[in-house]
């Protein structure tokens, strides 16, 4: 189903300086400058992700020039802790909106909820003629109780928010096809050990922010130093196998690939994946990542409208 983006908005929290703030963080400030990162954003104490993803929605439905009336369904991937369990967070928006009856869908697949909620759009437009116009929110809020921002995944976490009115058969900005791969081996890295129905309380003295999850993937690979390049150069493979199908299914090659919007990721990280696919760094997302933080799944959308913005 070809869809195009119709408008976007967004909303950050406050804009931080790394080497200001780092200090706050972790004991080795000069460790976390490594990462290549010079801003990020931090929400103000009070402010959610609901908050943040009602902003940004309302500004894509001002740039689209509609109302929410006119929104047949609205998916909303979020990508760090929830506000609450047992709570759907796509019905929040929603209500924040204004929205009454639109039927709304929740994707928290952490950092790839933004593939998964644009192909749910895709999908719901294929099997729906009356579904038209879809709005998709991606959020992400670091909570600071259960994960430090800047040790925790090798990115800085940061808070933002963006939105897509899309329409079908619009003809700017179209989706043309995706590809995903699961590797179900590596579900347990960097999940937050304590507050979940396994382990609701964490025992005396410990707590989430006590847990490196860079100790739970060394241990998994037996602290083998080899094993551990193997997992990584396994990421590169990955990563070119799923742009290569994905530009297969949309009949298309490596040599009409313009630019990889990765997420916002270290510089290193963002090096080999441009190196995975055969582009220069310049042709990627590495210098707006440097400015923005990792918005987990709000990367891609966030960068997409900035390199337009910019004219590239």
């Amino acid at each position: 189903m070809e869809m195009g983006i119709v408008a976007t908005g967004t909303s950050f929290g406050e804009q931080r300086g790394v080497a200001e703030t780092a200090g706050a963080y972790v004991p080795d400030p000069e460790a976390v400058g490594g990462l290549g990162y010079w801003t990020y954003h931090r929400v103000a104490d009070g402010v959610t992700a609901t908050d943040l993803a009602a902003e940004a929605a309302r500004e894509a439905l001002a740039n689209a020039d509609l109302d929410i009336v006119d929104i047949d369904l609205i998916v909303v991937g979020h990508s760090d802790v929830p506000e609450y369990l047992g709570w759907d967070s796509s019905a929040a928006v929603a209500r924040a909106l204004g929205a009454y009856g639109t039927p709304t869908v929740l994707c928290t697949q952490v950092c790839a909820a933004w593939s998964v909620a644009l192909d749910h759009a895709a999908g719901a437009m294929a099997l729906s003629a009356d579904t038209e116009t879809v709005l998709v929110v991606l959020v992400n809020a670091a909570s600071e109780a259960h994960t430090n921002r800047m040790d925790f995944n090798g990115a800085i976490a940061s808070d933002g928010a963006v939105a897509a009115v899309l329409r079908r058969g619009h003809p700017r900005l179209r989706r043309l096809s995706s590809a995903h791969f699961t590797n179900p081996e590596y579900a347990d890295f960097f999940r937050i050990e304590f507050g979940g129905s396994a382990a609701p309380v964490p025992p005396a003295g410990r707590a989430d922010l006590h847990a490196d999850p860079m100790v739970g993937i060394f241990r998994h690979f037996d602290r083998d130093p080899g094993r551990f390049q193997a997992f990584m150069k396994e990421i590169s493979g990955r990563i070119a196998d799923v742009v290569d199908q994905a530009l297969s299914r949309a009949g298309k090659d490596r040599t009409q690939l313009a630019r990889l919007i990765y997420l916002n990721d270290n510089q290193q990280a963002i090096r080999e994946a441009a190196d995975a696919v055969g582009l220069p760094i310049e042709r990627t997302n590495a210098e707006l990542a440097r400015e923005l933080g990792h918005m987990g799944a709000a990367d891609q959308l966030i960068c997409l409208r900035r390199h337009i913005e910019d004219g590239e």
